[in-house]
């Protein structure tokens, strides 16, 4: 008797069974299902594994809970936030317009609102990191430091140096970073910062060499806190790269900030919780990490998000932000695949007469998402958005500026990964000054730009739109 028609049978049930699983049971977004299906359609066996780790929903069981957040003292600040807005008695210094933002991430994020920051922008990585190693050398009693990549180069050896040298001071020394992202650093570099003193720690590392179920869960966030009284939160990783080293992307352009003021109580938290996540070693809540003091007058919160929450955050934040402009919205970021509320805001903005200026980079360095993102750039340019694309090197950055007074600068791209199953941090800030000069390094950007225009984009050989139509339907779990 032949086997073969037996087993073709079950691989149908079982493909029907998963199936009708990730319809009912993960109840996942519908685009993203629909690409689910057509993989297990398409590849049965194949899939079912690919879905197993790529697919799979994060356990149900928060890993950052709000008695954590209750012990760092955010829960009775949010609540005293909350409680003034409702009641017409919070003191806005300036932009009380955008209370309504303020509010969302209030109540969603626990994202409370200080308007007591000083606020630099970098967008060279050389900058950046001098700042940031001229502020860990005047260290006096902590630095953590969280980077979803730290390469064992030039810039990752001098970043080690001062570590070690500042451990060696007695100052205590935390690294975390992303199991995936580091993937490729090599472990004498972990052991060198560990017999020095330093506290290391990995957020979900492999548990199986070579294998990992949570590989795509992924800690995308970039953070540097420095005894509690300045913090660093942008698009900049650990690498050469990112200072401009590498032949394959040449000038590196992104946006990252340092921070004096308030709101780095907020990036503390964030850190804390991370690594409270990833170590072993938890961190109590102690006064010294949050030794802030009033340094200026910019507005901050910084908003969090990721795959155990039951909101996008970030998203949220973006799509609130948009859809309050009046003059104009600009956009950089090096993913533009944006889910269907996104999609639909900056289109109503556009077709409203706001002036929606978009920028992305003029090469890939992941190719699928490149392509998907080159098929959302039609559907922008029908609506009367203005496409740019940035030829001076690779754009990293991830800034959104709505009228010269709030801006969003941060780690979420503008894509599904970011917004449902990377775990992302956010600066949303509310000052025309500082609002003014990201408008201002917008346009020197659009100088090293090219403008995509429908008639250029008309003319996309067939190869590319098919290359394009392929990735924009597996869009949903790029």
């Amino acid at each position: 008797m032949e086997i073969m028609p037996y087993i073709f049978l079950a691989l149908i049930i079982f493909n029907i069974t998963l199936g009708l699983s990730i319809v009912f049971l993960e109840r996942k977004d519908a685009s993203a299902t629909w690409a689910w299906l057509m993989v297990l359609l398409f590849v049965p066996v194949v899939g079912f594994f690919l879905y197993l780790i790529f697919g799979r929903r994060i356990s149900g069981k928060r890993i950052f809970t709000w008695d954590a957040k209750a012990k760092l003292g955010v829960k009775a600040k949010v609540q005293s936030q909350i409680r003034a807005i409702e009641n017409d008695k919070f003191i806005f210094n300036d932009l009380a317009e955008y209370r309504d933002l303020y509010y969302l991430h209030l109540r969603n994020d626990a994202a409370i609102f200080t308007q007591n920051n000083k606020v630099d922008l970098f967008v060279d990585g050389n900058e950046k990191f001098q700042a940031l190693l001229n502020d860990m050398e005047a260290a006096k009693d902590h630095i953590h430091l969280l980077y979803y990549i730290i390469r064992h180069d030039e810039l990752g050896q001098r970043i080690a140096n001062m570590l070690i040298k500042k451990a060696q001071e007695g100052v205590e020394v935390r690294l975390l970073y992303d199991a995936l992202g580091t993937r490729y650093l090599r472990p004498k570099y972990l052991r060198t910062l560990k017999r020095a003193g330093i506290q290391v720690a990995a957020f979900f590392p492999s548990l199986i060499p070579k294998i990992n179920f949570k590989i795509n869960y992924r800690n995308h966030r970039k953070l540097a806190i420095i005894d509690g009284e300045i913090g660093y939160i942008g698009g900049f990783n650990i690498g050469d790269e990112y200072v401009g080293k590498s032949k394959k992307f040449g000038h590196w352009r992104d946006t990252h900030l340092r921070i004096c003021g308030d709101a780095v109580q907020g990036m503390q938290t964030r850190f804390i919780l991370d690594w409270n996540q990833a170590s072993k070693n938890d961190i109590l809540y102690d006064d010294r990490y949050y030794t802030t003091h009033s340094c200026g007058d910019v507005g901050v919160q910084i908003v969090s998000s990721g795959p155990d929450s039951d909101w996008e955050q970030i998203k949220n934040g973006y799509i609130k932000m948009i859809l309050s402009a009046k003059d104009y919205v600009y956009i950089q970021t090096p993913y533009f695949i944006p889910d269907e509320s996104l999609k639909d805001a900056i289109r109503i903005a556009a077709l409203s007469g706001v002036d929606v200026k978009i920028m992305i980079p003029n090469k890939p360095d992941h190719p699928f998402v490149y392509w998907a993102t080159l098929s959302y750039v039609g559907d922008m340019l029908e609506a009367g958005a203005e496409v740019y694309i940035y030829q001076k090197g690779f754009l990293h950055s991830k800034t959104i500026v709505v009228d010269g007074k709030i801006a969003s600068v941060g780690t979420a791209n503008i894509d599904v990964r970011s917004f449902r199953l990377n775990f992302e941090v956010n600066a949303f800030l509310y000052n025309r000054t500082l609002a003014s000069s990201l408008v201002k390094e917008f346009h020197i950007d659009i100088e090293n730009s090219t403008q995509m225009t429908k008639k250029l984009y008309s003319k996309r050989s067939v190869g590319i739109k098919i290359k394009e139509s392929i990735s924009r339907l597996i869009s949903p779990i790029l």
